[in-house]
């Protein structure tokens, strides 16, 4: 009897279609569909270091499939299923992820900077840490998402499901009245109030905004003098309002009086 061939499984390019990874599927192996042979070849391709940036990997059946550390950058995943896969640390910046199932999957840490998630099921994934800078999440699933530390700016959440409480995870400012410290020119450092009628904000980093403050204590000086525009004095029970005040919570470096949370940080700006 003559041996069964194995069936070559190629992984190609989105942009060019040269092939980037071959992968001989066992002939005794027997009722695999399209998709779960093409993921089989994706873990081959890992597993050798291959380069599977720009890949076209659409409707690959991944789920759980350990894919921590893979450089997936631009890479063609829509539908692809990839439900309680390991991609910490993953990079899938600018990847076609569209309706892709990534439930349940693990994501943190991954670079998903630009990547199109329009339609994908989320809910349940970890994506603390996640870099999701200027991705698209329109219409995605984030139900139950984990995004604390996650990068959401310039991010499109329009019509994502869950997307209030996927960015309420990414604050770090409390309501009511907090205290706040601000760095001032000749390495004076002030202690602030930020009483809980002022307005608060932060982007995505440390660095906050508040619509005025009190002025507790005034560390190193009589007074503290405004690095930013050199002449905004900061006195020990007065209360200081910018020229103006900004709603635009996403820019980091909008009109507000500039502080941070814990004093260390203010120190070290």
């Amino acid at each position: 009897m003559t041996a069964k061939k194995p069936e070559i499984i190629e992984i190609r390019s989105r942009y060019t279609d040269a092939v980037l990874f071959k992968w001989e599927c066992d002939p005794e192996v027997t009722g695999l569909t399209v998709g779960e042979k093409l993921g089989r070849a994706v873990l081959a391709a890992v597993e050798a270091r291959a380069d599977l940036s720009c890949a076209n990997l659409s409707c690959a059946y991944l789920s759980g499939a350990d894919l921590s550390g893979a450089n997936l950058s631009c890479a063609y995943l829509s539908g692809a299923n990839l439900s309680c896969a390991y991609l910490s640390g993953a990079n899938l910046s600018c990847a076609n992820l569209s309706c892709a199932y990534l439930s349940g999957a693990d994501l943190s840490g991954a670079d998903l900077s630009g990547a199109n998630l329009s339609g994908a099921d989320l809910s349940g994934a970890d994506l603390s840490g996640a870099d999701l800078s200027c991705a698209n999440l329109s219409g995605a699933d984030l139900s139950g998402a984990n995004l604390s530390g996650a990068d959401l700016s310039g991010a499109n959440l329009s019509g994502a499901k869950g997307a209030d409480y996927a960015i309420a995870q990414t604050r770090i400012l409390p309501e009511g009245s907090l205290i706040g410290w601000k760095k001032c020119n000749g390495g004076v450092t002030v202690k602030l109030r930020i009483p809980e009628g002022a307005k608060r904000s932060h982007a995505f980093g440390r660095k906050c905004r508040a619509e005025y403050v009190e002025v507790l204590e005034v560390i190193g000086a009589e007074v503290g003098i405004s690095s930013h525009d050199g002449k905004t004095e900061y006195r020990v029970g007065e209360t200081v309002r910018p020229d103006s005040w900004s709603d635009d919570w996403q820019t980091e470096c909008a009109n507000g009086i500039h502080f941070f949370i814990t004093r260390l940080e203010a120190e070290n700006y």
